[in-house]
């Protein structure tokens, strides 16, 4: 495991590993124990659409791989208490046919658990929200000409300048401060459109 990457967080790139992730199920118990804490599989069953011993077998495979660990800080040991390994997860593309459509299953799915968080956010998190911060959320999509190496370096630049808040514990937080969720996609294009103009397709905030 790496966690010399801005977040801190859990590096894969083994193809077992990403199949290994590539699962509602296990993707659900993972996000989970990063997002509240330490869980048992009972207390995760709910929250992830698995009975309990279900959820037991997927930790357990998850633990092969490292993403998942024992927790000693509970009080009681009559049931099993995981953790997360790190607070996030990324993923390298392997070089190989495996490893490609191994990323490309997980991608598939991360994309499509995220479909419904702007959806969501909209129905339960923003009527509760001030005007403040209401004015601060908004979504951009903006279309841009670059290099792969460019779009690299601009994608390290982003994670360099979030970083801090992303380390920041909430503990430690200023007041006034609020858990923030950024959804951040990086869809390179495949076609050669290199007439358009960087921006033209409406970017900006609402």
């Amino acid at each position: 495991m790496s966690l010399k990457n801005p977040y801190g967080d859990f590096e894969i790139n083994e193809p077992q590993a990403l199949r290994a992730l590539a699962h509602p199920v296990r993707l659900a118990i993972l996000e989970h124990l990063q997002r509240e804490g330490p869980a048992t599989a009972t207390g995760l069953s709910p929250h992830v659409g698995a009975t309990p011993s279900v959820v037991s077998w997927h930790l357990r495979h998850l633990a092969t791989f490292g993403l998942v660990t024992d927790w000693d800080g509970a009080t009681s040991k009559r049931e099993r208490w995981w953790q997360a390994a790190a607070r996030g997860f990324r993923f390298t593309l392997p070089d190989d046919a495996e490893g490609q459509a191994a990323g490309r299953q997980l991608r598939g799915e991360m994309f499509a658990r995220r479909a419904e968080v702007p959806q969501q956010w909209l129905l339960h998190d923003e009527p509760r929200l001030d005007a403040e911060w209401r004015g601060l959320a908004g979504v951009a999509d903006t279309r841009f000409v670059a290099t792969a190496d460019e779009l690299r370096r601009l994608e390290e630049s982003i994670e360099e300048l979030i970083a801090p808040y992303v380390r920041r514990k909430e503990e430690a937080a200023p007041d006034g401060a609020r858990i923030v969720r950024m959804l951040r996609y990086l869809l390179p294009e495949s076609g050669d459109d290199s007439s358009a103009e960087p921006g033209d397709d409406g970017a900006g905030t609402s």
